[in-house]
């Protein structure tokens, strides 16, 4: 979004909002907002909008002012979206006159509140929604000040140099495939076993590439790892799990939701079903596996998917994670304050070692 400042003579009350896929440390962004919020006069009332954008756009606000401070602490250590999310897409491109009734009702809402400062928690598509309230905000010439909060357990926002939610994944993604490593090959077989986790991670593999991390020797789990970057060679691939059966006995492969294969289609979509933002329902990528290598290999295989559990795994949270997604927050108060509008707050890496 491109970065605009107004005058910071003025006040009014905040609204913040999450959208898309929850991660275990999105209420912690929210949190950060909410209690740097609390320490402004400047910002009056502070208001949540259930469901994020769908949410707002049917005036569903709560009034945060009269919570507890030690309940909004706690959501540091809340999984899912505390506030609600969606993904209801305001579509100019395909919709432009649904796009604009849209705009119209949310400044009629944001106006009814004297929203001054909105805050949106979320990824790609909702950094998206992020800049068009921004943008139309200076069209109508409507004081307000936008600021996106970075959430993305995909770990594929730009400009920023990790995603809040990414390392909460990682740290249970690897842990699992680890722990699923030693049970498959705990297990003797005469023919051996292989069996393949799928991730998340529709276009990036950050996720599953992610997923290497506990290893501590070679023969490690994972084995293999797909991404969706890189089309599947299957002859190679299949090549590959055949010499980690002869060697090791299993084979532990990892792939993302969104493996291509040679022609570049996701060998896990389900073109019949689309969601609301024009993609492919992606339905199992790790059984379309299983069945080339059942059918290839002629060998025992099963599946593992991780599904909601790895974004939801509050118990198994990075404390890292939690602290930078309250510094979002926080930060992005702090941007508003400023008289500053229209960006995402960033994670800067300053330390050359993590």
């Amino acid at each position: 979004m491109e970065n605009t400042e107004a005058s910071n003579e003025f006040t009014g009350n905040l609204l913040v909002a999450q959208s898309g896929g929850p991660t275990v440390v999105i209420n912690s962004s929210v949190a950060g907002v909410i209690q740097e919020a609390g320490k402004h006069p400047e910002i009056e009332e502070i208001y949540g909008g259930l469901n994020g954008i769908y949410g707002i756009l049917n005036e569903d606000l709560i009034d945060i002012n009269d919570e507890k401070a030690k309940t909004i602490g706690a959501l540091k250590h809340t999984p899912a979206a505390a506030l609600g999310t969606c993904r209801y897409k305001i579509d100019f491109a395909n919709n432009p006159e649904q796009a604009s009734k849209d705009m119209d009702r949310l400044f009629q809402v944001l106006e009814a509140h004297n929203i001054r400062f909105f805050f949106y928690a979320g990824g790609n598509d909702s950094q998206d929604t992020s800049n068009k309230i921004h943008e139309e905000a200076v069209k109508r010439g409507y004081e307000l000040r936008v600021i996106g909060v970075p959430k993305t357990i995909d770990n594929d926002l730009p400009h920023t140099d990790h995603c809040p939610g990414y390392g909460s994944v990682v740290k249970y993604n690897a842990t699992t495939v680890m722990e699923v490593g030693e049970d498959v090959g705990s297990m003797a077989t005469d023919d051996g076993s292989c069996c393949i986790v799928e991730v998340m991670g529709r276009a990036a593999g950050w996720i599953a590439a992610g997923t290497v991390v506990a290893k501590r020797s070679e023969d490690d789990a994972p084995h293999i790892i797909l991404l969706p970057e890189i089309r599947l060679n299957e002859e190679a691939f299949l090549a590959k799990i055949k010499e980690t059966i002869d060697r090791l006995g299993y084979c532990i492969v990892v792939a993302g939701e969104g493996v291509k294969n040679a022609a570049g289609e996701e060998i896990g979509a389900d073109k019949s079903k689309i969601d609301s933002f024009g993609h492919a329902v992606l339905s199992g990528a790790a059984e379309s596996l299983k069945e080339l290598i059942q059918g290839k290999l002629n060998l025992k295989t099963r599946t593992v998917k991780l599904g909601y559990a790895q974004r939801a795994a509050a118990h198994h949270a990075s404390a890292t994670d939690i602290d930078e997604a309250l510094a979002c927050g926080v930060a992005a108060v702090k941007a508003a304050l400023e008289g500053k509008s229209g960006f995402m707050v960033k994670l800067v890496r300053l330390a050359k070692e993590p």
